[in-house]
């Protein structure tokens, strides 16, 4: 691939953050408000990443919580940031056990925001942003290599998908 073409994939990651969980706002959102605030930051890695339909879903399927007088909160929508990013490399069934072991494991505060870091890690590395990937957290679980394997497969699939648009476009140009 061209350099210019790489850059050009790149670019729209050189400063992709995502909200850690403290900045989350916790007012309550209403579905609309919860998808749009979502799917805002998710642009870059996925168009649509999360719809109304499917946050509806997700609460029928237990994945999150039921909205509280149709209010999301900071931890539903921790949850649905993971979901949007993990959902295009893992089954419902898998998403489902793998937010149980989280909560066995670890508070939401922790995993969402070793989630967000690792996520942003990866993106600058796999994008080449940056020319190494940094270690993340305190210790080595199984279940932080769970995530981290789901977020790599995830980035990969992203890379994969943005470079091959580019190419195209290139060629259609």
């Amino acid at each position: 691939m061209k350099p210019e073409t790489k850059q050009q994939v790149a670019e729209a990651f050189r400063n992709f953050r995502l909200p850690r969980y403290n900045e989350i706002p916790n007012v309550g959102l209403y579905l609309e408000q919860t998808t749009k605030y979502i799917c805002e930051y998710l642009a870059p890695l996925q168009e649509n990443a999360l719809t109304s339909s499917m946050i509806s879903n997700y609460v029928k399927k237990d994945l999150i919580s039921n909205p509280v007088k149709k209010l999301y909160s900071r931890d539903q929508i921790a949850y649905l940031f993971f979901i949007a990013v993990a959902k295009s490399v893992l089954s419902l069934d898998a998403l489902i056990g793998f937010i149980k072991v989280q909560q066995r494991t670890y508070t939401l505060p922790k995993a969402y925001d070793y989630f967000c870091d690792e996520l942003e890690n990866l993106l600058q590395f796999t994008f080449e942003l940056k020319d190494t990937i940094e270690i993340m957290g305190e210790d080595n679980t199984d279940e932080k290599r769970l995530l981290y394997t789901c977020i790599v497969a995830a980035v990969q699939k992203v890379y994969l998908e943005k470079c091959l648009k580019v190419i195209a476009d290139n060629e259609e140009a």
